[in-house]
């Protein structure tokens, strides 16, 4: 995937008309190298990032030539879902890098169909690769969870040629159980509050009395 990409003299808070004029303001990193001010089209932006994510090459064009790197961070208007900002990292094909992948759930859980819940504990793996083998996705079958209690673990699965998960093998991704609903008991009264709650009920005008035995009324 490529993107183009121009240098950047507009900073600081100048940068609200680049970006009414269509572009988004960009920042190029890595490698001990002194960042780069860039901008690049907010539709060709749109576009690619959409495609690509955090987790695949995208070779930026400059007037030096292609430079492979990863869309590191992405900021944007609460508001208007505006870009407002881009962070874009440089990156060696002969280094392994680190990075979190999306995992993505496929098939039906047989045991769905019998009305037990399918719990996915995770939504991305963090794993370890050469920039060429990362994968844009992790895929994850749930044919395999028919019974309750069944779990699919990162052990369980079969990563691409070349990714290293850098986490437990028995880390769980997925299982299925029983929906149980939770049981909400009332908590007991303090002793203090039920003995006060007890001596509202008696009024100062209706003491005890024995039997059927009337109060004495002066006259």
């Amino acid at each position: 995937m490529e993107l183009k990409t121009a240098p950047r003299t507009i900073l600081g808070k100048k940068v609200k008309a680049l970006r009414k004029a269509g572009w988004i303001p960009a920042e190029l990193y890595g490698h001990g190298k002194e960042n780069r001010h860039l901008q690049i089209l907010k539709k060709e932006f749109k576009k690619i990032y959409g495609e690509a994510g955090e987790h695949t090459i995208v070779q930026i064009k400059t007037e030096e030539g292609n430079i492979p790197t990863l869309i590191v961070g992405v900021q944007k208007n609460p508001i208007t879902d505006e870009y407002l900002s881009v962070d874009l990292h440089e990156i060696r094909m002969d280094e392994e890098i680190r990075t979190h992948v999306p995992i993505e759930f496929t098939g039906i859980a047989p045991g769905a169909k019998k009305g037990l819940m399918v719990v996915k504990v995770t939504d991305e793996l963090e794993i370890e690769a050469l920039p060429a083998n990362l994968p844009s996705k992790i895929e994850v079958s749930l044919n395999t969870l028919e019974n309750d209690g069944d779990t699919i673990h990162v052990g369980d699965i079969t990563l691409p040629k070349g990714v290293k998960a850098l986490v437990q093998p028995k880390t769980v991704l997925v299982t299925i159980t029983e929906h149980k609903e939770e049981k909400f008991e009332e908590a007991p009264m303090p002793v203090a509050e039920a003995a006060a709650t007890t001596e509202e009920k008696k009024t100062p005008d209706s003491p005890d009395r024995k039997g059927g035995e009337n109060p004495s009324v002066p006259t």
